[in-house]
């Protein structure tokens, strides 16, 4: 199971920007696919975008197309999510996965997690 430490976050206002970062540890976290989910308090996990381990393949959530940036570089164990123009609505905790072999919308699909990282909007 890989070992994943998340960075970045914090509090900003509504149309500011955050990044925030994924390092992944193990011996196989180079072939795997990596996304990012969120959970609002009260709601469930929901999925944000996710990015193939060949960095060729991305996907969003309808909620942050156009506004977020999923990224990678290929062969590497670090991913990112640059998160731009920035709503009240995506407040959260995120969280970084991992799986084998492809990105998948379900969480429960996912065995390795980072730590959570929140990230609050103010309008």
């Amino acid at each position: 199971q890989e070992q994943l430490v998340q960075s970045g976050g914090g509090s900003v206002q509504t149309g500011g920007s955050l990044t925030l970062s994924c390092a992944a540890s193990g011996p196989t976290a180079r072939t795997l696919a990596m996304a990012w989910f969120r959970q609002a308090p009260g709601k469930e996990r929901e999925f944000v975008a996710g990015i193939s381990d060949s960095a060729t393949a991305v996907f969003y959530a309808d909620s942050v197309k156009g506004r977020f940036d999923i990224s990678r570089i290929k062969g590497e164990n670090t991913a990112s999510l640059q998160m731009n123009s920035l709503k009240p609505e995506d407040t959260a905790l995120y969280f970084c996965a991992m799986r084998f072999p492809t990105v998948h919308r379900n969480p429960l699909k996912y065995d390795s997690w980072g730590q959570g990282t929140r990230v609050t909007v103010s309008s």
